[in-house]
């Protein structure tokens, strides 16, 4: 405007207020600015100008806003949102009942500005620590080398979580027409017809490679030896031709803990079929998620299927056999229709004759550390 004035001439500035509506004042400023060699800086206001922030205008609006968010540490323990989650909405209207006129964008801002965040809780608090369980870890990593070095197989053991069977939602999602999701059930109640399914696996770690028993029925110890077994009669013995001795990894609890009688008794018998000596390394209990199958097959299935709906066991079958890696992992799997009763008691006698008979334990925690070299007794 005031460029223009100044074209204009005598009479320039009325003639331009008048045109655009702006005050004389205000062309007569510019046309002032532009006289003393005044220089576009991009800014529409000059600094310090326009409305101040709210946190200068309302000095006890952050740390009022920190209380909230934070009662705990900011010593307000009668805090409206104490027991409540801190959503921006819910904090822009407690400020406001206190007398502190904000928005949530505005809260949004302060926080962030606070060095605040939105973060979910984070799985670090391991609980109480067995004293020697760094050192197992370490006796279990010279069980390994030692076994392969001498070229025997070595294998990590588990069961994956249970998956519902039938048209329910699985977790992650895949690419599909837009607008057109695959349609599940609401609820997430077991289909009586259908049930679970239970994968347990078998990796071997030498070879990279996994074998998956689908089962139907239950989790138990004899599931685990029977998928151990399968694993060793299709792959295993041809594999290690020459094998004398089988190295099992596993967790300490579950279908294959070390206080489960019945593992020991089917792993025996196992070890009686397959003429081996089958040495079991437990991993402390807590710590499951150091075993080389949960993050070297496991986590590969769960990827492999996210967003699938698990429709049938002949799904879980394919896409668990469907699983590879850059890296050269292979899978197989394949459905056991057997059933797995649960509550097969071995009693004191049978426990302390398979002992005496079948069972060397290890001079290093024995609970955790044993080899079965010998085939049970009758029941």
């Amino acid at each position: 405007m005031a460029v223009e004035a100044g074209e204009a001439g005598r009479g320039g500035i009325t003639m331009v207020a008048r045109a655009t509506g702006a005050a004389r004042s205000t062309v007569t400023r510019g046309v002032d600015e532009l006289d003393s060699g005044a220089t576009d800086s991009g800014r529409v206001r000059r600094a310090g100008a326009g409305r101040k922030r709210a946190e200068t205008v309302d000095a006890e609006l952050t740390s009022a806003l920190e209380r909230l968010v934070d009662p705990d540490t900011r010593g307000d323990p009668e805090s409206p949102l104490r027991w409540t989650i801190k959503s921006t909405r819910q904090l822009s209207a407690a400020l406001t009942g206190r007398g502190h006129r904000c928005s949530e964008w505005l809260v949004r801002r302060l926080l962030h500005d606070a060095g605040y965040s939105l973060q979910a809780a984070a799985k670090q608090i391991e609980g109480t620590q067995h004293p020697d369980r760094d050192a197992q870890f370490r006796y279990v990593n010279d069980q390994v080398r030692e076994h392969h070095s001498a070229g025997q197989p070595v294998i990590s053991v588990d069961t994956k979580k249970k998956e519902l069977v039938g048209q329910y939602k699985n977790g992650g999602s895949q690419w599909r027409p837009s607008g057109n999701p695959e349609r599940v059930k609401t609820h997430d109640f077991p289909d009586q017809q259908l049930g679970k399914a239970i994968p347990y696996g078998v990796y071997d770690i030498a070879a990279d490679s996994g074998w998956v028993s689908v089962g139907a029925d239950h989790d138990t110890a004899a599931f685990a030896v029977a998928t151990i077994r399968r694993w060793w009669q299709a792959v295993g013995a041809d594999r290690y031709p020459h094998a004398e001795k089988l190295l099992i990894t596993a967790d300490a609890g579950g279908s294959n803990g070390y206080r489960t009688r019945l593992w020991k008794t089917e792993l025996a018998a196992l070890a009686a079929e397959a003429g081996l000596a089958i040495t079991v390394c437990h991993f402390p209990p807590g710590t499951s998620k150091w075993n080389k199958i949960e993050h070297r097959l496991f986590s590969h299935i769960s990827s492999n299927w996210r967003g699938q709906t698990l429709a049938s066991h002949e799904v879980v079958v394919n896409l668990i056999a469907a699983t590879i890696t850059r890296t050269g992992l292979t899978v197989h799997a394949e459905l056991d229709h057997a059933e797995y009763p649960k509550g097969i008691k071995i009693s004191d006698r049978q426990i302390r004759e398979l002992e005496s008979r079948a069972i060397t334990r290890h001079d290093w925690h024995g609970e955790w550390n044993y080899t079965l070299t010998a085939a049970p007794p009758e029941p």
